[in-house]
């Protein structure tokens, strides 16, 4: 298993956000994790990066814990994470964005994320922040995965996009796991996440509230209603 969580509970300060969370993302393997806002899901990131310190319960990438590990070492472990917000360095340009995300393992070669995100390689020398959205979260997860990650967390990866650029970049998810990298998707639209992903979990006030492969979380009449603006399928009257 590249990702395991086991109980994890995690907050700020004394406000506790995550309660006990367990999930699990294997080598290879798309996960979505959907819920409303505020459900931490964005939390949950964060503390599996170690951003948030104040963690209990276990994280581990390929069998290594990582509660109590700092920040660089995780990213050593091969975690890479995509922010919500992309983050990137918008006054340097779209190459310099990239070397940044290769300095582990030093690893300065283009070619995999360019051929994985064919638009960049026009926009190598264009500053960052002059590009439109779409282009930025493109340039975003290529970052991350310069550093040649195990397991690959995004988060909100169609906030501010329009529809076609989101699919546009969901394919390439499949692309990424079929390296072999795992992908943890936090995602608001939860109909598009469940579309590429092999299985998911639903995410409600810090607790997980459902899961199960994404066919069986899509069937879901529960979660029709809440996540998928449909209403449940009704019972034949006899």
């Amino acid at each position: 298993m590249m990702l395991e969580i086991d109980r994890l509970t995690a907050g700020y300060g004394r406000v506790r956000v995550l309660h006990e969370v367990s999930l699990s993302v294997d080598e290879g393997e798309i996960v979505a994790l959907v819920g409303p806002n505020g459900a931490g899901k964005s939390t949950l990131l964060r503390a599996v990066t170690a951003m948030i310190p104040d963690r209990s319960g276990s994280v581990r990438v390929a069998g290594r814990e990582l509660i109590g590990a700092a920040v660089e070492d995780i990213a050593a472990a091969g975690v890479a994470h995509v922010p919500e917000g992309r983050r990137l360095f918008p006054g340097l340009t779209v190459r310099d964005n990239l070397r940044l995300g290769g300095w582990v393992p030093r690893n300065g070669d283009l070619g995999p994320v360019l051929e994985l995100f064919p638009r960049l390689a026009d926009r190598l020398g264009q500053v960052a922040g002059s590009m439109s959205g779409g282009e930025q979260q493109m340039c975003a997860i290529a970052r991350a995965l310069m550093g040649r990650p195990r397991l690959l967390l995004i988060d909100e990866l169609s906030l501010g996009l329009a529809p076609l650029v989101v699919d546009e970049i969901l394919e390439r998810l499949a692309g990424i796991a079929g390296t072999g990298t795992g992908v943890l998707l936090v995602e608001q639209d939860a109909g598009a996440a469940l579309e590429v992903a092999d299985r998911g979990y639903v995410l409600e006030l810090g607790r997980i509230g459902l899961s199960g492969t994404a066919a069986e979380l899509a069937a879901d009449p529960r979660m029709r209603s809440a996540y998928l603006g449909g209403d449940p399928p009704q019972t034949p009257v006899s």
